[in-house]
């Protein structure tokens, strides 16, 4: 697709032109063309022209052309030569803008269904307006879309790294990876996690990269470490295996489109 800048608008911004590009979400899934990765649909600032939706919600303008996100009926049959494609999936065979945007989309979705009563009190939610935001009318609790920090990190000691398996992954394997917790900064989530996990201890550090991964609203803060000493002892009730690979001898890895898979690749091409 066209690479224009992405520029995201909040309630209650309305869309500023007649045609725009939808994003339609089917239950968990994305609807697109059964011969493309293209997702971003066209049609109206009302409607798509290819169905009815209903919690119409606009995200902002790819250029200037709005781009907008609904939902179809979960149970409404597909429309001829269209598909249902998971979001992972998306995220591993779609151009990287079209992804984000999906993301983006299936986000907001979620916290419109989950966002409707306040939480201390259990009043109806009202608009924040300039954001997403919740705010409760009653109590003035207020609440924004969540998202969650998470560290994953790749410990290396000279030529071989240190990688992990989850039980289900079958011979693959990736990288240490856990949420940040209150009053924790990500460094100290990296040693943490690193000694919870596979026991071992790190030294110097370094941040790499950042990933928004929506499952459920987490951004993966991606690093390498240096190992500092320790024997592996994997946290058992987290991960199956844990070993060193040398770097040129890695075992199954993660999809190309993941942040795990990109910091192994930058490591392995030092």
């Amino acid at each position: 697709m066209n690479e224009q800048r992405f520029r995201r608008l909040y309630p209650p911004a309305a869309p500023a032109a007649e045609r725009a590009l939808w994003v339609l979400l089917r239950g968990d899934e994305i609807l697109a063309p059964s011969d493309g990765h293209n997702v971003l649909l066209g049609g109206t600032t009302e409607t798509p022209e290819l169905t009815p939706v209903v919690d119409r919600m606009l995200l902002g303008a790819l250029g200037n052309t709005p781009v907008l996100a609904g939902a179809v009926e979960p149970d409404a049959p597909l429309p001829a030569g269209y598909r249902t494609i998971a979001l992972r999936a998306l995220m591993a065979e779609a151009d990287a803008q079209t992804a984000a945007l999906t993301v983006y989309a299936a986000q907001i979705a979620q916290w419109g269904r989950i966002a409707r009563f306040c939480s201390a009190c259990g009043q109806a939610l009202g608009m924040v307006e300039n954001t997403w935001g919740r705010a409760c009318p009653t109590c003035g609790h207020t609440v924004y879309p969540p998202v969650s920090p998470a560290v994953i990190v790749l410990v290396t000691d000279g030529e071989r790294a240190l990688l992990a398996s989850k039980p289900g992954w079958g011979k693959r394997y990736s990288l240490v990876a856990g949420f940040v917790e209150p009053g924790e900064t990500f460094e100290e989530c990296v040693a943490r996690e690193v000694e919870e996990e596979v026991g071992v201890a790190v030294g110097a550090m370094r941040y790499v990269a950042s990933q928004a991964w929506p499952f459920p609203h987490q951004i993966m803060v991606g690093f390498i470490a240096d190992y500092a000493g320790g024997e592996i002892a994997i946290d058992a009730t987290e991960l199956a295996d844990a070993r060193w690979f040398p770097r040129d001898a890695l075992p199954e890895l993660p999809p190309p489109f993941t942040i795990s898979r990109q910091i192994i690749e930058l490591w392995r091409g030092m």
